[in-house]
């Protein structure tokens, strides 16, 4: 193959990384039956704290670290201590919704992690 395709496959293999990387973390649309089912907006907004906080500071702290969605899934379905100040994250049941299964657990936390 002439050294002109190859350089052209590999800049193709570059660019489709770089925008991979970047869809990691583009904004997902809100599954909205989810976040109202286990009234996640009774204490979060998307942008500022409220009584607990925002979904886009948990995404920036959240971000580069590696067993976060592992951890935030446990926590949304298993509820949690206070780690954003004086409340801790309640179980579903307390929260006014039904059992969140683990795959609806994924699909909010991946949400959030978006934002």
């Amino acid at each position: 193959m002439p050294a002109i395709h190859l350089r052209l496959i590999a800049a193709c293999l570059a660019v489709s990384g770089f925008a991979a990387v970047g869809a990691a973390h583009a904004q997902r649309v809100e599954p909205t039956e989810l976040v109202d089912q286990q009234h996640c907006m009774f204490c979060h907004t998307s942008d500022a704290p409220f009584l607990a906080p925002a979904f886009h500071q948990i995404a920036e702290r959240y971000r580069d670290n590696p067993d976060a969605i592992r951890m935030l899934e446990q926590k949304l379905r298993a509820g949690g201590r206070a780690h954003w100040g004086d409340m801790p994250m309640p179980v579903s049941a307390e929260r006014g919704g039904p059992p969140l299964s683990a795959q609806d657990a994924h699909t909010l936390i991946e949400w959030v992690m978006s934002q």
